[in-house]
């Protein structure tokens, strides 16, 4: 009576599920087409990233392969082009190039590319802040002190790695106009900072020691 008992069961349950599928067959079918499009769509952007990726790449290795004088304009045109792309690997470097290479005389226009790759390229967070500290040295030698500050002041609100460094860019900075007590106290901030890079804390304790003992 049991093994009756125990079929029926089983036959009321497929009975149910076969009732269920043909009941929604319209809703699963679509579930079903969304479900696939949706992986197709996923693996078409993927390829499509790569391939974008091996473009790019190709345009910043031709750049450092035919650079010279004579196509000079041409060139900093394609490096632009790169960063407007706000790729995370490449639109850094075509920066880097620009900069390391001074192919652009205007800090405005050099200013503005680093914003669109800080800003608008989704970038690792500490490559950003590395960025940012870059964009800080580029402009310590120009910028009045609440600019300088401005431009640091995410690495300096921040538990980075690069917040040392920026502390010690903005240390050498005062210590440059003169205005030694503000640069004390940015090394000694370096030496207050718990797990600091044991290389700049050396840099930092030498300095004032240096430079600052009476």
């Amino acid at each position: 009576m049991d093994q009756e008992t125990e079929i029926v069961t089983q036959d009321t349950r497929l009975e149910k599920i076969r009732t269920f599928f043909l009941s929604n067959k319209k809703s699963l079918i679509s579930i079903l087409i969304i479900i696939i499009l949706s992986l197709f769509g996923y693996f078409f952007y993927v390829d499509y990233q790569k391939k974008q990726k091996i473009t790019l790449g190709n345009k910043y290795n031709n750049v450092l392969i035919k650079f010279d004088q004579s196509n000079k304009p041409e060139m900093i045109g394609v490096l632009k082009e790169i960063i407007m792309e706000k790729d995370n690997t490449y639109s850094p470097l075509a920066l880097y190039y620009l900069i390391d290479n001074s192919l652009i005389k205007s800090r405005d226009e050099i200013n503005e590319l680093f914003d669109i790759v800080i800003e608008k390229t989704k970038l690792e967070k500490e490559i950003k802040n590395l960025i940012i500290y870059k964009k800080g040295i580029y402009n310590s030698e120009i910028k009045k002190e609440n600019e300088l500050i401005k431009i640091l002041n995410p690495l300096l609100n921040s538990e980075s790695v690069w917040k040392p460094h920026a502390l010690y860019l903005l240390a050498e900075y005062f210590y440059s106009k003169g205005e030694k007590q503000k640069s004390r106290e940015f090394f000694q901030n370096i030496i207050d900072i718990e797990n600091v890079d044991k290389n700049i804390l050396i840099k930092a304790q030498k300095r004032i020691q240096r430079d600052f003992s009476e």
